[in-house]
């Protein structure tokens, strides 16, 4: 065989084989993950991470190794969903962070980049645990460190490597009760091989084709049309409808942004000014065109310059059309100015329509859907700490698989005091915003709303998808199951009897007050009749009822 040389080029031709691969495999990486519960998502959260980085590689035209890591590293990062996909999307960042400057990948390089992966992956978890999708990597990292100095070609020593990841995951029910008990290897760890197998076909010559659309983050322009059609003309006070691209020499900063509009601004109106990293469109309405077009030279060189005459009749649409957009988008600026920032904001992860309004009715500012099945990305965060006009935000993740997303956010956030209080469940994202105090420091009642969630204890009721043994338990498919913080506590073929046997776990001579709420499968009648049996069976607590509105679990619990 010819001596293979990972360039830029040929890597981008592995990792969109590795996206492919992880792509047609999901469902069974999915399916891996259930134990026995029907939210099963590891496959799916780690294809929509890496679908997110090879929709950038794929528009990476003339790739250098730079702009290639680049594409992977911002591209997985921002995409990143649950702690599957955030730890996906920081092995990808440290290997990224070694090969960016290099112009080939050497058995050394890969060697150091392996050992950059595993040691940004470690550092995102807080307690990261043995058995998993870790344990796999830093068995390869190792391996390659072994296999630096053998003087192998690269495709033996990947070949080597990959095969000890296949070894070490292979041995990840040993390590976990859980995956030993289900009779299932550690699902993160063999998403990871999937992506590096597909990785490998391509090294081969054996490449899956994945056929991602283009896509960019460009600014939509569509509404700045070229063809307008005939109507009456009107008095015009700047007469020359001016359009060009100026291509950037380097991103514009917020305030060089800034300037450019209110520079435009002076010397015309109907302004429409959209930019990214690479280019800057420009809509104005002058009276001396060359001023708009010298002043973008400024910032690069131009194309797509269109300079029509609005006093012509069939010109007059476009001065409406333009003027409309140029106006809305004022008006949106404006009020988003008069706005006044606001000490404290709240972000919640929620799912079903009456969980939604608890939230609300708690003033909560920004609902994000998720939870299980369904897991936002660092990107959703991001977005939704954006439109949040706080100084300090607290984001309640109400799930653990979405935890590590939320703090890769905050992470990436700088003009707000972003605090991530790590709830695992809906009711304890509830009893930690009840304990908010408004006149409180962020230090106090981040303090003060993680001691409150820590004292509910939470369950949850649903069905399982496969026959299995775990916890101890015999579990039939579609037997009901009982869940509480830590095991399945309770099966049974009844809905009601599964879930107080449950509550029955969970109730203890200090408990109070036991709140149910019940799920979109439910009907009211029956939720109704089931609490009556809750009140009959813990007569010393308080029972409290809600409509929840979640898919998956029939009840969502919490004991306090």
């Amino acid at each position: 065989m010819a001596t293979v040389v990972i360039d830029a080029v040929v890597l981008k031709k592995l990792f969109l084989s590795g996206a492919k691969n992880l792509e047609l495999n999901k469902e069974w990486i999915n399916e891996l993950n259930v134990f026995p519960v029907p939210d099963g998502d590891t496959g799916t959260n780690m294809t929509l991470t890496i679908m997110s980085a090879a929709k950038e590689v794929q528009n990476v035209e003339n790739p250098t190794m730079e702009t290639i890591s680049k594409a992977i590293s911002s591209g997985s990062l921002r995409g990143a969903r649950g702690n599957s996909g955030v730890i996906l999307s920081q092995l990808f960042r440290g290997f990224c962070k070694k090969i960016k400057t290099t112009d080939k990948l050497t058995t050394s390089v890969l060697t150091d980049a392996f050992e950059k992966a595993v040691e940004t992956a470690y550092k995102a978890v807080m307690k990261p645990k043995e058995g998993t999708i870790l344990t796999v990597a830093k068995g390869m990292s190792d391996k390659a460190l072994e296999l630096r100095n053998k003087n192998l070609d690269v495709v033996d020593f990947l070949r080597a490597v990959l095969d000890e990841g296949n070894a070490v995951l292979k041995k990840t029910p040993d390590m976990l009760p859980v995956l030993k008990e289900a009779g299932v290897v550690d699902s993160g760890g063999q998403g990871l091989m999937v992506v590096l197998e597909g990785c490998y076909s391509a090294l081969i010559g054996k490449p899956l084709e994945l056929d991602v659309e283009a896509s960019t983050n460009k600014p939509d322009l569509s509404n700045l049309t070229e063809k307008q059609e005939d109507i009456s003309t009107a008095d015009i006070k700047f007469g020359y409808c001016t359009e060009f691209i100026v291509n950037l020499t380097k991103p514009l900063s917020d305030k060089e942004e800034e300037e450019f509009r209110d520079y435009l601004l002076s010397i015309g109106d109907s302004l429409v000014l959209v930019a990214d990293d690479e280019i800057v469109k420009i809509h104005v309405h002058s009276n001396d065109p060359g001023l708009a077009i010298q002043k973008g030279l400024s910032y690069g060189s131009l194309s797509r310059m269109k300079i029509d005459n609005m006093r012509e009749e069939h010109q007059e649409k476009l001065i409406k059309d333009a003027e409309k957009l140029a106006k809305k988008q004022a008006q949106e600026e404006t009020k988003k100015k008069e706005e006044p920032r606001i000490p404290y904001g709240f972000i919640a992860v929620s799912i079903g329509d009456g969980i939604d309004q608890i939230f609300r009715d708690l003033h909560v500012n920004h609902l994000i859907s998720g939870g299980q099945t369904m897991n936002p990305s660092t990107d959703d965060m991001l977005q939704a700490i954006d439109k949040v006009n706080a100084d300090t935000i607290f984001i309640l993740p109400n799930n653990k698989n979405i935890i590590l997303a939320a703090q890769q956010a905050s992470s990436l956030t700088e003009d707000k005091k972003i605090i991530v209080i790590p709830s695992k469940s809906i009711p304890q994202g509830i009893a930690a915003i009840l304990s908010f105090m408004p006149e409180a420091t962020p230090e106090e009642n981040e303090e003060a709303m993680n001691e409150e969630m820590v004292n509910v204890k939470t369950g949850q009721v649903t069905y399982a998808v496969r026959n299995t043994s775990i916890d101890g338990k015999e579990i039939h498919e579609g037997d009901m199951m009982g869940i509480d913080d830590h095991s399945i506590c309770a099966v049974g073929k009844d809905l009601n009897e599964t879930a107080l046997e449950l509550l029955e776990h969970m109730v203890d001579e200090d408990s109070e007050l036991i709140s149910i709420y019940y799920g979109d499968e439910v009907a009211k009648e029956d939720a109704d009749a089931f609490k009556e049996l809750v009140e009959e069976k813990f007569e010393d607590c308080e029972v409290e009822l809600y409509m929840g509105g979640q898919p998956v679990y029939y009840y969502l619990m919490s004991v306090e």
